[in-house]
């Protein structure tokens, strides 16, 4: 059984910004996917997509693509391995825009927050979730 992407090609056009290539969108929304697994705990895959409330589905669908815009239009930030840099008493400082990392995991706290209405973030909240 292969990996499905929480989002599709239809899903990017109604969410995203339109800004990735077509060629490109598949893999960037299947590493989307992947983060999202990682910032929920892997809770979805644990309980399956269409297992999911219908209001906890669209969450996740929009916060892939948005994601996905994210990580496209960062790229060359996020693979650096650059945090600051200093020349001749003049500094430059990088990560400062809002974003956080969870679980290894770079996100802008907008789509951060945008996840988390679906309930499937925080640790505590496990047995709320998925009660057993």
């Amino acid at each position: 059984m292969s990996y499905i992407p929480y989002a599709t090609s239809a899903d990017y056009a109604q969410y995203g910004s339109g800004n990735i290539q077509p060629e490109e969108l598949d893999q960037i929304l299947h590493n989307a996917s992947r983060q999202i697994d990682s910032l929920t705990f892997n809770r979805i895959v644990g309980k399956g997509f269409d297992n999911l409330t219908d209001f906890q589905q669209e969450i996740i669908t929009e916060s892939c693509c948005k994601l996905a815009d994210f990580l496209h239009d960062n790229a060359d930030l996020l693979d650096s391995a650059l945090n600051s840099y200093s020349v001749n008493g003049v500094s430059m400082s990088f990560g400062g825009m809002a974003v956080t990392v969870i679980n290894g995991v770079p996100v802008s706290r907008e789509i951060y927050s945008l996840l988390c209405q679906s309930g499937l973030c925080s640790l505590s909240m496990k047995r709320r979730c998925f009660p057993s």
